[in-house]
């Protein structure tokens, strides 16, 4: 099974989204970040947002965040509005098969339990868990991350 680049790029968007939450990030920041066009991503977040993931907002100074926190934000159900479907071969679905195997085919049984092992693990993985490594992100890909406060700096404000 292979996943779409329009899955691939809606999930590095997201990830993005979340490492560098809650700070706007810009369309052009994840294109530079993983050299993938524009584009595509600007079908990618216009997406997302109409799907409750992010927070889209226009502007000179607008973006995008994460609309839920990160852990709240199943990967299965993002790679269910992603991918068309699951049929792995024909006979998945008996309206298009032809095979004469199609009621009585013991691959297919076993075809189905890995699909649904595979969707069961992304069912069961959240954005939180694939970018809880947020830092090394943020530096890989060159951006700057969410802001973070010196403690002393925090006080002097308070003053």
């Amino acid at each position: 099974m292979r996943l779409t680049a329009y899955s691939n790029f809606c999930l590095r968007t997201l990830m993005v989204a979340a490492v560098r939450s809650p700070e706007l990030s810009t369309v052009q920041e994840v294109a530079d970040g993983f050299g993938i066009s524009r584009a595509h991503l600007v079908k990618c977040v216009h997406r997302l947002g109409l799907w409750g993931y992010l927070e889209n907002v226009r502007g000179n100074r607008g973006g995008f965040r994460l609309a839920r926190p990160a852990a709240e934000i199943s990967v299965g159900d993002v790679i269910r509005h992603t991918e068309e479907g699951f049929d792995l071969v024909a006979c998945f679905d008996p309206e298009f098969s032809d095979c004469p195997l199609i009621d009585g085919c013991r691959l297919k049984v076993a075809l189905t339990r890995a699909r649904d092992a595979f969707l069961a693990v992304l069912d069961a993985t959240t954005l939180a868990d694939v970018t809880a490594n947020g830092g090394d992100l943020v530096e890989i890909l060159e951006l700057a991350g969410p802001p973070r406060h010196d403690r002393r700096e925090c006080l002097a404000v308070a003053q």
